[in-house]
């Protein structure tokens, strides 16, 4: 965001504490890290050098299980010789119903907000500075979806270091979580938001559009049809930013009523986690079990790919009948915005050099994704390439990956603590029900943890193996949490919703497609 727009935006009748504040996030952001990770670390340093004398979190293979009467009593006696495994769980589930309020919380940052804008004017007056709402600036930082898992780390962290002491949480931090998922969603993120990446992808996909007539709706159906099964080629992430980018620009920029925002968010979000499951490579949940079970692509394209493109094609023709009514007012609109089409086309198009550049910076980066140090590495070499063809280049989306990753990172460092429930629950299903279970714990948990702590589970069957995973991809689009790449959709998506994204409204836009998924997979086998 450049200083002009700071500017401009402090003369508007309405303050948006989203645009005037966003620049204080990153400090935030790092103050958290700093907490969580910086000062428990610096003195363990000083006074605790040597490992945590504790397996923590308890290894599932630790625990006295035997003689157990069903999995209440099981987790009871997990609780019992563990008890802050409780207190982990109850932490989490805090975090979880913070992010069905963070609209709650932004509407509230508003409103304070308005009411500061009420007394600058006399402050102003009396040779006062008008300032800005403390007030107004927490609540925007407590409503920021991307933050919420990270403002629960810290009593999680504190709790740790009480019951554990400050090695067991730094090496918990430091050494068993695993921070390459999120490190490499930044990294594919902020390379496929970039406009060469994107002009390619809108070319292919406007050529698919044309064969519809190129208005919204063929554009609406094409990237909602072709963009999420990218996520078995590029990674899910790296198709979550394509599409999403291309629907603001081709669809959501039309200001659709919110019942059809809502649905096509949700339809993104379910669509993008089924369409990983063509290959056995690139989408998370399918990478944790295919290497422990022996899954290829042919296996993933005969048990799950073909039957996620038919769930695809159903859902969106479904939600296309439901809305065709806005489709066409939609596309009436379509004319106003014409003016932003022609200065588009006016712009210089991008060597085909560079194109090739940054799709070998992609690929690089999904070959090394298990690789902190490289991924890493791709992104500055990649930022320093950026550099030197600006005259070609958009601005350099870093921000929305930043906080992708920090929502992620958080995200993981609560979940590696929720195995202690999830797999006995898991392994205490037979195949219906725990396709059906799969998909409830993925709405309030990533579905590659899901599908992960299902390797761990004893003695599965080749079918139990199949309604674990298809579950877990069904569910990918529930809440923002169900699949990694879901923060990178609403963050740049956000915008086009009053007061952020509604949680509930999301679950019930992606309930429908969730429920089609679901049917396919249960009733083709």
């Amino acid at each position: 965001m450049t200083v002009a727009h700071l500017q401009n935006t402090s003369n508007s009748p309405r303050p948006r504490v989203g645009s005037v504040h966003r620049f204080r996030w990153p400090l935030w952001i790092g103050l958290l890290f700093l907490l969580c990770v910086g000062l428990p670390e610096a003195a363990l340093a000083a006074a605790h050098p040597a490992a945590p004398a504790i397996d923590f979190p308890p290894p599932l293979s630790g625990y006295q299980d035997s003689g157990a009467s069903g999995v209440l009593e099981i987790l009871k006696r997990r609780v019992e010789q563990q008890p802050f495994n409780l207190w982990a769980t109850l932490l989490f589930l805090g975090a979880v119903i913070h992010t069905f309020v963070t609209h709650k919380f932004r509407h509230l940052a508003h409103v304070f907000e308005e009411r500061h804008a009420l007394g600058a004017a006399e402050r102003v007056a009396r040779g006062e500075p008008a300032g800005s709402s403390s007030w107004a600036r927490l609540f925007h930082f407590l409503g920021e979806v991307e933050a919420v898992f990270g403002v629960w780390v810290l009593p999680l962290v504190l709790l740790i270091t009480l019951e554990f002491g400050s090695s067991t949480a730094v090496h918990y931090i430091n050494h068993v979580v695993n921070y390459q998922e999120a490190m490499f969603v930044v990294v594919i993120m902020a390379i496929s938001s970039t406009r060469p990446v994107l002009a390619l992808a809108e070319a292919a996909l406007r050529w698919v559009a044309g064969l519809g007539g190129g208005g919204p709706t063929a554009w609406w159906f094409s990237i909602l049809t072709i963009g999420p099964t990218l996520g078995s080629f590029i990674t899910e992430p790296a198709a979550m930013t394509i599409s999403a980018a291309l629907l603001a620009k081709q669809f959501y920029h039309l200001k659709p009523r919110p019942a059809l925002a809502y649905a096509s968010l949700g339809l993104l979000f379910v669509n993008v986690s089924i369409g990983g499951t063509l290959t056995h490579f690139a989408a998370p949940p399918v990478l944790m079990v295919a290497g422990a079970w022996g899954w290829d692509t042919p296996f993933m394209f005969l048990h799950f790919g073909w039957k996620s493109l038919l769930s695809i094609l159903i859902s969106n023709g479904i939600y296309y009948l439901v809305f065709r009514k806005d489709f066409a007012l939609l596309s009436r609109s379509e004319a106003a915005s014409s003016a932003t089409s022609v200065r588009e086309a006016s712009r210089r198009p991008v060597p085909v050099w560079i194109t090739l550049c940054h799709l070998s910076f992609m690929a690089f980066a999904v070959l090394n994704a298990h690789n902190p140090a490289i991924t890493v590495g791709t992104l500055l070499f990649f930022m320093a390439f950026f550099e030197v063809t600006q005259d070609h280049q958009t601005e350099l989306q870093l921000r929305p990956a930043i906080l992708v990753g920090f929502f992620l990172a958080a995200l993981v460092i609560h979940g590696g603590l929720q195995a202690w429930w999830i797999a006995p629950v898991l392994g205490s299903l037979s195949e219906v029900p725990l396709m059906i279970g799969a998909v409830f714990l993925t709405a309030f948990n990533d579905n590659a943890a899901i599908t992960f702590l299902s390797t761990l589970v004893p003695n599965l069957s080749e079918g139990m193996k199949y309604a674990v995973v298809a579950g877990a991809v069904a569910g990918g689009g529930l809440t923002v949490i169900a699949n990694a790449p879901n923060p990178a959709g609403q963050s740049l998506l956000n915008r086009f919703f009053q007061d952020g994204v509604s949680p509930l409204r999301l679950f019930l836009g992606a309930l429908l497609p969730t429920v089609v998924t679901t049917v396919v997979y249960l009733s083709i086998r």
